[in-house]
């Protein structure tokens, strides 16, 4: 087995350990505020061996960027294909904030407005980005087709709608961080059932 770093910790747990501290240091701090020296310190290794592992500053986040974007599409995949379920919207943002809670900085790292417009981690992140719009944007026409509507800007719009709806309820929450996941949803809940009501 491959070994890295001090006691024995093999380079698969020494990687997660690294990217585990990053998501955190990137999420608190945005792209541009983070140095590989910091990562390293909270991590308790040297900036070589992060270099060692994943090159450069890019490539750290460019980690971190697919370890928060797999989590993220793969909880809203399962979340809309879930059997049974009707409240695909309710569903969604569960998904998302159960998602956040065991990874804190998760949302904040793949909307990073700071990071560069261009390089691999900028692709990466709009990669998943892509993803998650286009699995909003099926349910958003879904919920219009039981309805009986078919404009197509009328499609576009709700999802426009919603991909910033959902920008704003995280952003809330992380101003609001003694909110849990199960009393955010039920405030959503609480909320959408309020715009539902005629």
């Amino acid at each position: 087995m491959s070994r890295a770093g001090t006691k024995g910790v093999s380079r698969a747990d020494r990687e997660r350990q690294i990217i585990d501290v990053a998501v955190e240091e990137f999420g608190t701090h945005g792209y541009t505020r983070v140095s590989v020296a910091a990562v390293a310190r909270r991590a308790g290794i040297s900036k070589p061996l992060i270099y060692s592992y994943f090159d450069s500053k890019d490539g750290l986040y460019l980690a971190c960027v697919h370890h928060v974007g797999r989590l993220l599409v793969d909880a809203v995949a399962a979340a809309q294909t879930r059997s049974g379920s009707t409240d695909h919207a309710l569903d969604t943002l569960s998904a998302i904030f159960g998602t956040v809670d065991r990874c804190r900085h998760a949302w904040s790292v793949l909307y990073d407005p700071a990071l560069p417009s261009s390089g691999d981690p900028h692709e990466a992140a709009h990669h998943y980005r892509r993803h998650l719009s286009a699995i909003g944007a099926a349910g958003t026409a879904r919920l219009l087709g039981a309805a009986g509507h078919d404009d197509p800007l009328d499609h576009d719009l709700l999802n426009h709608v919603w991909q910033h709806a959902v920008t704003a309820v995280m952003r809330w929450w992380y101003d609001h961080p003694e909110q849990s996941p199960a009393e955010m949803t039920d405030r959503c809940a609480r909320l959408i059932g309020a715009l539902g009501a005629r």
